[in-house]
């Protein structure tokens, strides 16, 4: 499989939104670190043991046959890796990596221009995958499975269809909301993957070897404090270590031990569960506005002031895995573990 050096290109991109410069610049910072921190082989990334033993499988196997990979569909909530093990598969295939988004590709000739560009045993990967229009959805089957997207030339009776052939790829699409995926897409993956939350001792580990990378003396105790609150998630472990790695150089901590990690972890409201204003505002309102639930999301969306995909998305998932919400046909209801990391009496609960 004689390739071309790999590179990395960014496809149908949204326009950052303007600001000021300063804040750019933070926001530039911020990107240049995390990918900076993101592991390059799947012998560098921690966690989520199962998928890298299949996927390192499957890819030794595509490069040894010479053949193109099965199409990957990475799920989950956000931050637990799914665009670094994209990243990783281009790598470890030796293969040029064409990243987009489903909200970027507004219509089918943005697809076309991005399949036709595909050089042969490339690795396209789609974020956001179930945001796909239907339309562009649609034109993607044919793509998938035959290598060949159609285009619709005319209007009208006179209208026709031309096949245009592309060079065999592999798709990587992510989702955090695999639920809304239709099933024509999600059959035409070869290959599941869901993601589950790390473990505090993974998440040690990532903070750890972020630290170096970073060039941060930081200790045990210091580490495990920064993974324990990190909701189980490596993109929030990394930001919190660059938060507390600020506090520690302002007040001249030469190492970051668990008192400096506290003192950091504290400024910034994160609490013992790993919770942020917004974790507990959520929590709160269930229990203070309805009654500790059911109360739907468009309904807790508008007494917190977020908008609901990002609820279902982003909150939800961590909340509900660690107990302190439950999901029931009727809506969101706060569990006696919520009440009890809020210090409130659930209502008719014997003192």
């Amino acid at each position: 499989m004689a390739k071309s050096k790999p590179t990395e290109n960014s496809s149908t991109a949204a326009p950052a939104a303007e600001g000021p410069v300063t804040a750019r610049a933070g926001r530039d910072d911020d990107r240049r670190l995390d990918l900076a921190l993101r592991p390059r082989a799947l012998a560098e990334f921690i966690g989520q043991e199962r998928t890298k033993k299949i996927l390192g499988m499957s890819i030794k196997a595509a490069r040894g046959r010479a053949e193109v990979l099965d199409h990957v569909l990475f799920a989950g909530p956000p931050g637990l890796g799914k665009t670094s093990l994209a990243h990783i598969i281009a790598r470890e295939l030796g293969v040029n990596l064409h990243v987009t988004s489903g909200p970027a590709i507004e219509r089918a000739a943005d697809l076309a221009a991005i399949v036709n560009n595909l050089e042969a045993h490339d690795v396209l990967f789609i974020d956001e995958i179930h945001r796909l229009q239907r339309v562009v959805e649609e034109r993607l089957y044919s793509a998938m499975e035959d290598f060949e997207f159609h285009i619709v030339v005319g209007e009208g009776m006179g209208a026709r269809t031309m096949k245009l052939s592309v060079n065999p790829f592999t798709l990587v699409g992510a989702t955090t909301r695999s639920g809304l995926l239709s099933s024509p897409l999600r059959d035409r993956f070869g290959q599941h993957y869901h993601l589950d939350f790390y473990d505090h001792a993974e998440l040690g580990e990532i903070v750890r070897r972020s630290a170096g990378l970073l060039k941060v003396a930081i200790d045990e105790k210091g580490a495990t404090e920064i993974a324990s609150r990190s909701r189980g998630t490596p993109r929030i472990a990394n930001r919190l270590l660059r938060r507390v790695r600020d506090f520690a150089q302002v007040n001249e901590a030469p190492v970051v031990t668990r008192e400096i990690a506290l003192g950091a972890l504290d400024l910034l409201e994160i609490d013992s569960a790993g919770f942020d204003k917004m974790d507990r505002a959520i929590l709160g309102a269930i229990i203070d506005k309805f009654d500790g639930g059911p109360v739907g999301v468009e309904s807790l969306s508008a007494a917190v002031g977020e908008e609901s995909d990002t609820i279902e998305e982003v909150y939800e998932p961590y909340l509900l895995q660690e107990g302190f919400l439950a999901r029931t046909s009727r809506g969101r209801v706060a569990t006696q573990r919520a009440y009890t990391h809020l210090g409130r009496i659930r209502r008719g609960t014997m003192l």
